[in-house]
């Protein structure tokens, strides 16, 4: 996590930094509250602000509402001051920590922010028998390979897995195969040395070595090319690696997390997937449950969601009412938790009144769901969904089922189908790319061709910008 420590701390900062190094936390300090606000929006980014409580804690508090940096604000003072406390409490911090620094205190406070940061929400007994297993394997040292739909939370889990293991108090370093192109992936993730291709005009140091001491997460491996996976085979044996242009190899101590949305095992036998990889990756499997078989936490989910839009956006908090709620049940939800998540940040913008009503629950049409979750390997029953739904014509329906598609091209309804995804998702090109099971190089090819042709595509949404 990130640490931004403001102020001087009464001569305490050396001390109060060394311990949440030592907790696994970057540190890093402004001398004010006009300095914090200046390094957040630089893009220096912060899970936590450790505050001198002769700071304006009220002007910065404010500051970072009015410009929407939802950033947990610890106070600190000398001694247990109970003015000081109390002034701090009111102006809008967590806590208050009395100076000098407390080494287990801190890192209680550390370990309570992580926590709230990367909640996994599971009430549903589906999705507790996959986190009391995850509970078992975290301490190991074992390799997991994380399975399931696009959406379900793969890396959340993953992220879940790293807190509760060993090496927590070290990095856990993420990357997305199916994000980075085919010829950067390798020096992305073992780094390169100057002069080992045009453009390295210096040394670079890969993923493996970032992540020495902690967690490395492969994200959507089976995008990975055949040639690579022989490179990362040896890499997970030998503990070891080459720099790509490099003389000699090194020594890396890390543990591997893996996810992927496809069947593997299939992946293998169609000769896209190596099966020595496949079998050293896979000494545990996690198998995500899709949204719909844990039923019993799409309420807490939506609240959840609800919760931290209305935060991100500056809005009061709204429920949703039980006609939302049973609206919500009764889905199928092919694009899980993340589609969940979208439909709660859209409800929580258009939503008018004391409630979040049905009618801002806009749901994807049932002639979209279903091409979708056959395109991620699944089959399940139509969906089950409100009347009003049933009814509504869309590009694809006009009546249900397939019967709307027939005198249309298969090229026209998978245009139709990308675009309204796309719509769907607020223009963010990695959400569309998982709902529909396709990689995001293939995504942007097609939409290449679409804005060649002429064809309107919505504009990436926040945070995607890169891959438009």
């Amino acid at each position: 996590m990130r640490l931004l420590i403001v102020g001087t701390l009464e001569g305490h900062l050396t001390t109060a930094g060394r311990i949440a190094h030592a907790r696994g936390a970057k540190v890093s300090h402004v001398p004010d509250g006009s300095a914090a606000m200046t390094a957040l929006r630089a893009g220096q980014g912060a899970d936590l602000v450790m505050v001198d409580v002769k700071q304006d804690i009220a002007g910065l508090i404010q500051s970072l509402k009015q410009e929407r940096f939802h950033v947990p604000v610890i106070a600190c003072g000398i001694g247990s001051d109970a003015q000081s406390a109390v002034r701090a409490i009111k102006a809008g911090a967590k806590e208050y920590l009395p100076l000098p620094p407390d080494a287990e205190l801190i890192a209680a406070v550390l370990e309570a922010v992580v926590e709230e940061t990367n909640a996994v929400i599971a009430g549903d007994a589906a999705m507790q028998r996959v986190l009391k297993l995850a509970d078992q394997i975290a301490p190991s040292e074992a390799s997991v390979l994380i399975t399931g739909e696009s959406g379900t939370g793969k890396e959340v889990l993953a992220r879940y897995i790293h807190r509760k293991s060993k090496r927590s108090g070290n990095k856990m370093i993420a990357v997305n195969c199916a994000a980075i192109p085919e010829n950067l992936l390798e020096s992305e993730l073992f780094g390169h040395e100057k002069g080992a291709f045009t453009g390295a005009v210096a040394r670079r140091i890969g993923k493996f070595e970032e992540a020495n001491g902690g967690t490395l997460l492969l994200d959507e491996i089976s995008e990975m090319d055949l040639r690579l996976q022989a490179k990362l085979l040896r890499a997970i044996q030998e503990r070891e690696i080459d720099r790509v242009g490099g003389a000699a190899p090194v020594r890396v101590d890390i543990r591997v997390l893996a996810t992927s949305n496809r069947d593997l095992q299939a992946e293998v036998k169609a000769g896209r997937f190596r099966e020595d990889l496949w079998f050293r990756l896979n000494v545990v499997n996690l198998a995500l449950p899709p949204l719909r078989q844990r039923p019993n936490d799409v309420e807490r989910l939506a609240d959840h969601f609800a919760r931290k839009y209305a935060e991100t956006n500056g809005l009061d908090y709204r429920p949703l009412t039980p006609a939302a709620l049973d609206k919500l049940k009764r889905y199928e939800w092919p694009g899980n938790v993340r589609e969940l998540e979208n439909t709660l940040h859209r409800a929580v913008l258009i939503a008018s009144g004391d409630e979040i009503a049905p009618d801002a629950i806009l749901l994807t049409s049932p002639s979209v769901a279903a091409p979708v979750v056959a395109a991620a390997g699944a089959v399940s029953a139509p969906p089950s969904i409100g009347d009003e739904a049933r009814t509504t014509p869309t590009a694809y329906g006009r009546g249900g089922g397939t019967t709307g598609l027939v005198g249309r091209t298969v090229e026209e309804v998978e245009r139709d189908l990308i675009i309204d995804t796309l719509s769907h998702c607020l223009g963010n090109r990695t959400h569309a790319a998982n709902i529909l099971g396709i990689s995001i190089r293939t995504l942007r090819n097609k939409l290449k061709l679409y804005q060649e042709a002429g064809i309107p595509v919505p504009p990436p949404g926040d945070g995607d910008r890169a891959l438009a």
